[in-house]
């Protein structure tokens, strides 16, 4: 998916999960996960969402 809409899901997924969540980068695009489900290479993690703001 592109990166403006991973960065939307993944600050709405964050607050309405009300856990971290990751947008990671692939070879077809941009993803988000909860980052308890994250067990690949860090190198591909973009950003992280918050939503306690730690």
């Amino acid at each position: 998916m592109p990166l403006s809409t991973a960065q939307s899901l993944g600050w709405n997924l964050a607050r309405t999960m009300m856990t971290i969540i990751v947008l990671i980068e692939t070879v077809k695009g941009y993803s988000v996960m909860p980052l308890d489900e994250f067990d690949g290479d860090p190198d591909m993690i973009v950003c992280e969402y918050d939503p306690f703001g730690r």
